[in-house]
């Protein structure tokens, strides 16, 4: 299959973009710049010159290819609707990456019981923007004739086997006890955020891409740490000692607000529907064991 992938040169557009090389896919990657272009095709990634704005290519690429995954920005509502106008009507899939920040709780570091399954509704923070709404058109296209899937994926960690190797959150956290000297969680650090293996999501991309029905929306989790538990792991992981608690005040200082928030936060769901309907077994379970040992 010929497939379009943006954000191949990103860490989860990545690493699916990989996996489906491998399984003997032909891809084409947006890329903005000629040399990441150049680190594609060694890859054995047709790059595609461009950006998220111009809708016209998106749509021509779209309609081009036999599948697409958008995974260069949840945030993006024109590469949305650029993306779905190329496949209505096509029956083809659109697999959009989201994530679980969208019920994620505000509890300022401190722990909270509530979880969430795959029947949660789309209600987002302000910190994600019309990213629920996103995903709602995405979802609605099946009603046009596009097989339309919306991931949303908890806390990523691992390896990446694409040209960004490296996730989000567990590194970030690093750089900062790397910089300070002392590895931080906020509040009391009982926040608990789900997490996931990127080699597991990307089992799941390709169970997604592959099988799964057209308007359905699938959480991605196999686990859950606490940001107190994570931090210690990185200041073992870095001999610093003893990690330490910080105010969300002060980490908006030291990080920046829209951070701060999420590791403040509490976001804990529950992947019943993509175990139970594309029979997705994930292997990885320990976020602190990989940072440990790996990270």
């Amino acid at each position: 299959m010929a497939i379009f992938v943006t954000g191949a040169t990103g860490y989860i557009g990545g690493a699916v973009a990989a996996r489906l090389v491998a399984n003997g896919h032909k891809v084409r990657g947006l890329v903005r710049n000629k040399e990441k272009a150049r680190r594609l095709e060694e890859k054995g990634i047709a790059p595609v010159l461009g950006n998220l704005d111009d809708a016209k290519l998106l749509t021509r690429e779209a309609r081009a290819s036999e599948g697409v995954v958008n995974a260069a920005d949840s945030d993006h509502h024109g590469a949305a609707t650029a993306l779905l106008e190329g496949l209505y009507g096509s029956g083809k899939p659109l697999l959009q990456t989201s994530g679980t920040g969208l019920v994620a709780e505000n509890t300022r570091g401190e722990a909270s019981d509530r979880t969430y399954d795959d029947n949660t509704p789309l209600v987002s923070e302000p910190v994600f923007g019309e990213r629920a709404d996103i995903d709602q058109q995405i979802l609605d296209a099946a009603g046009r004739d596009v097989r339309s899937v919306v991931l949303c994926n908890s806390c990523i960690y691992g390896w990446g086997e694409g040209l960004h190797r490296e996730s989000i959150m567990a590194p970030r956290l690093k750089r900062q006890a790397g910089a300070d000297g002392v590895a931080r969680y906020i509040g009391s650090g009982a926040n608990i955020w789900s997490n996931v293996h990127i080699d597991d999501l990307v089992d799941l991309y390709m169970l997604a891409f592959d099988k799964a029905p057209a308007g359905s929306r699938y959480l991605a989790e196999n686990g859950e740490s606490a940001f107190a538990d994570i931090a210690q792991a990185i200041a073992d992981r870095l001999g610093l000692g003893q990690a330490q608690s910080w105010s969300v005040e002060e980490a908006t200082q030291g990080v920046d607000a829209t951070f701060a928030f999420i590791f403040a936060s509490n976001c804990r769901v529950r992947a019943t529907r993509a175990r139970s309907e594309l029979e997705w077994r994930p292997k990885r379970d320990s976020m602190l064991d990989w940072i440990r040992l790996e990270g």
